[in-house]
């Protein structure tokens, strides 16, 4: 009877040897986890028995409980739920995701630098993880928000609202800062960056662009702020774990908007820059450029919010899109030759904004150069829409870049003309083309050429210095009429066609034709008082 009660006893004891032995050498990856959380969790605080689930490694005792302590700050800072009863019991767990197939175990695949491996039948946290604790500590509390944690508590433990005093004055101290925060950055903007553009003569940028970028700029440092101190208030930790996701989508978004309104900054300096140039297609470059770089911020930001804000993995996505972007480059090649196409526009510059071009049927005034099309004015108002790619394969006739207007007419004196008068005339019309303060001095072409059935003509051949259309129609006016003030200065007459019917003389009216051989004199005085009236300036 003795023995039996003894062997029970035994057994008894035995049993509560086998656990307390499990327990105390981490048989497998769920008891060390076990061990560290539930004795720094509320109030079984014993840092002593939390510290066995660490490696040893080169720290004494005290050392290795402070490495504890910070190892739960680490989790609570980082806002990672721990599922005890999804954490694998098995004492040979073996982590299959390894190359090399380690019994190790990652405690949070967002710290793979913490892990659980296997040592001499023992499961702690290793030796590297416990020797990577200070950095990653200090990178979830920076700037000194570590003391914090020593210092906050010392206002009071006791409880109101679940929140503890300590933790209700530092909610209210955040608010507090994030309004000085905010202050402070709106001082700085206002009264340093916007008064110092606006002595620099961008005070449209200033008031248009740089606000709204201080604005989403404050907002992300509040951001970042808050994602110090929610980690130093210690709150509970599925309130830590959702307000750092809500942190980690809404921070992305911020940039991507201070970037997307930064966009506008650059165009408004380049828009002032191109307005210094006398070329007009770079006036078309720089909005062409802001909506490019917008898509660019957007698309980058959409990754960006992707990967940082949802955690999802982008390059499946982006070797998606590069496979599908290859089928649209196939199925869309003409809208990709027309923007290189646009491309060589702009780099090649072979007309501008303005310019009279001609193109095979194209003919008119260039109004605007986009990425895929040109537009271009015809001359009876209708407007051609011309892909890009078109003007890459074809000749372009542009009239815009000529230095000089050609202006080409003949004129016809009658036949019976005095070749006196005709040198009279021809050098009266040269003498005209000298004067004129918009022509070419140096290259036209004035002379009699030919001879008709009818009349003698005289080849009027001219370049106007001039840069538009309207000023050569100007000079144009301009020559005529003096062309026909000479004319009847010296007494010359135009040839009419031998077809039309001409009556030389009525009865009682004098000849049409007048007698050259009498009034050669006066067709020179004339001449001389034309050109002397003209150059007094009085005519």
């Amino acid at each position: 009877m003795i023995m039996n009660k003894l062997k029970v006893f035994l057994i008894l004891i035995g049993f509560l040897f086998i656990q307390n032995a499990k327990a105390q050498d981490l048989g497998s990856p769920k008891s060390a986890l076990e061990n560290f959380f539930n004795h720094l969790t509320g109030e079984d605080f014993q840092p002593k028995a939390a510290s066995k689930s660490l490696a040893p490694a080169d720290f004494s005792q005290e050392e290795l409980e402070e490495q504890a302590i910070k190892l739960k700050q680490v989790f609570d800072g980082a806002g990672v739920i721990i599922h005890l009863e999804r954490i694998p019991d098995d004492p040979n767990y073996v982590d299959s995701t390894e190359n090399t197939v380690r019994s190790i175990y990652i405690v949070e695949e967002s710290l793979p630098q913490l892990y659980l491996e296997k040592e001499q039948g023992v499961w702690r946290f290793s030796s590297h993880s416990v020797a990577s604790i200070n950095q990653i500590h200090a990178e979830l509390y920076p700037f000194g928000a570590d003391k914090l944690l020593q210092v906050l508590p010392k206002f009071g433990t006791d409880t109101y609202f679940g929140l503890q005093t300590w933790q209700l004055i530092s909610i209210f101290l955040v608010i507090l800062l994030g309004f000085a925060v905010h202050k402070v950055f709106t001082l700085f903007f206002e009264y340093i960056i916007i008064s110092s553009l606006e002595r620099l003569g961008y005070e449209n940028a200033a008031k248009k662009y740089v606000v709204p970028v201080a604005r989403p700029l404050s907002i992300f440092v509040l951001l970042s702020l808050f994602g110090i101190f929610i980690r130093v208030l210690q709150l509970p930790i599925e309130v830590v774990h959702y307000s750092l996701l809500v942190l980690k989508f809404l921070k992305p978004l911020v940039v991507t908007v201070m970037f997307y309104r930064l966009v506008g900054v650059l165009s408004a300096y380049l828009e002032k820059i191109t307005a210094k140039t006398e070329n007009t297609l770079d006036d078309q470059l720089v909005p062409l450029m802001r909506k490019s770089m917008k898509v660019f911020v957007l698309l980058v930001g959409v990754l960006f919010i992707l990967k940082e804000g949802l955690n999802i993995d982008i390059w499946p996505l982006l070797t998606g899109l590069s496979i599908g972007g290859l089928a649209f480059a196939l199925a869309a090649q003409d809208t990709i030759k027309n923007f290189f196409g646009s491309l060589m526009i702009f780099v090649d510059k072979p007309f501008q904004v303005g310019d009279w071009i001609t193109s095979g049927d194209i003919d008119g005034s260039v109004e605007e150069v986009g990425f895929r099309s040109t537009r271009v004015r015809s001359f009876r108002n209708s407007v051609y829409y011309v892909p890009n790619g078109k003007f890459a394969d074809s000749t372009i006739d542009n009239h815009g870049l000529r230095q000089y207007r050609r202006f080409y007419t003949t004129f016809t004196l009658p036949l019976d003309t005095p070749p006196a008068l005709i040198e009279l005339f021809v050098a009266g019309l040269r003498q005209i083309v000298t004067e004129h303060p918009k022509t070419r001095k140096d290259s036209f072409n004035i002379y009699l050429n030919d001879i008709s059935a009818y009349s003698v003509n005289i080849m009027f051949y001219i370049f106007f210095k001039v840069p538009t259309w309207s000023e050569e129609l100007q000079g144009r006016q301009e020559i005529l009429l003096k062309v026909l003030g000479l004319s009847k200065s010296i007494g010359i007459r135009f040839a009419i066609p031998s077809q039309a019917l001409q009556v030389e003389k009525f009865p009682g009216q004098e000849s049409l034709t007048p007698n050259y051989n009498d009034e050669l004199k006066t067709n020179k005085d004339g001449f001389k008082n034309f050109f002397g009236k003209d150059s007094s300036g009085d005519n």
